[in-house]
C-alpha cells in the first residue's frame, strides 16, 4: 500500500526540482528582444548601436541603459551586449524566487557564458545583501561573483553589506533547526 505512494511522492519531488532548475534557465531559452528610440546595424562587421533609452529583455532579465552596443561576430547564440549609462541597470528574477539588481557605468552581458559584468561604480544586490566595488562579475547560472575594487573611491576597495534583516532570518532559520533536530530526538 506504501509503495504506490513512495514511487508517486518521489515522482513528485523529482519533477518539482527539475521545473526548479530550469527556472533561470528558461530565461536563457526565450529570445532577446532590444528596444530603443534609435538603431545603426553594421552588417559587415556583425555589430549594432542603440540609443536612447534602451532596454534590453530577456524572460526576466532585464537591462536599461542610454546606449547597446552588440557583437554579434561569433554568431548567434554567442552575442555579447555592452550597455552603457549613468548608470546602466540590470535586474533578474533567479531561479529560487530571489530577485537580483545591480547598476554600473557599464554592464557587459555574454549570452554564452551567461555573465554579467559591472564596470564602473559597481553595485550589486541580491536579497538584503549588497556589494560595491569598481568591478564585479556575476555567473547567473551558479550565483557566484567575484568584486575587486579600483583606483577610484573607498581606497580601491571592496564593500559588503550584510543588512541586519538577513541576519535575524539567518538566525531564525538556524534556531528552529535546532529545535526540530532536538524534537527528532
Amino acid at each position: 500500500m506504501y509503495k504506490p505512494f513512495i514511487l508517486l511522492a518521489t515522482s513528485f519531488f523529482f519533477a518539482l526540482a527539475a521545473y526548479n532548475a530550469s527556472a533561470t534557465e528558461n530565461d536563457f531559452n526565450k529570445p532577446i528582444t532590444v528596444d530603443s528610440k534609435s538603431q545603426f546595424v553594421d552588417g559587415k562587421n556583425k555589430t549594432s548601436l542603440f540609443k536612447d533609452n534602451v532596454s534590453i529583455t530577456q524572460g526576466s532579465l532585464v537591462i536599461s541603459a542610454d546606449e547597446v552596443e552588440v557583437v554579434a561576430s561569433e554568431g548567434e547564440g554567442r552575442e555579447i551586449f555592452i550597455a552603457r549609462g549613468k548608470p546602466a541597470s540590470y535586474s533578474q528574477t533567479l531561479e529560487d524566487g530571489t530577485p537580483v539588481t545591480a547598476k554600473a557605468n557599464e554592464i557587459r552581458y555574454e549570452v554564452a557564458k551567461r555573465t554579467i559584468s559591472l564596470n564602473g561604480s559597481a553595485e550589486l544586490q541580491q536579497d538584503t545583501s549588497m556589494v560595491q566595488g569598481d568591478k564585479i562579475t556575476f555567473d547567473m547560472v551558479t550565483e557566484q561573483l567575484l568584486a575587486t575594487g579600483g583606483s577610484e573611491g573607498k581606497d580601491g576597495r571592496v564593500t559588503t553589506v550584510f543588512r541586519p534583516e538577513a541576519i535575524r532570518r539567518l538566525t531564525e532559520s538556524s534556531e528552529q533547526d535546532e529545535n526540530d533536530d532536538e524534537d527528532d530526538k
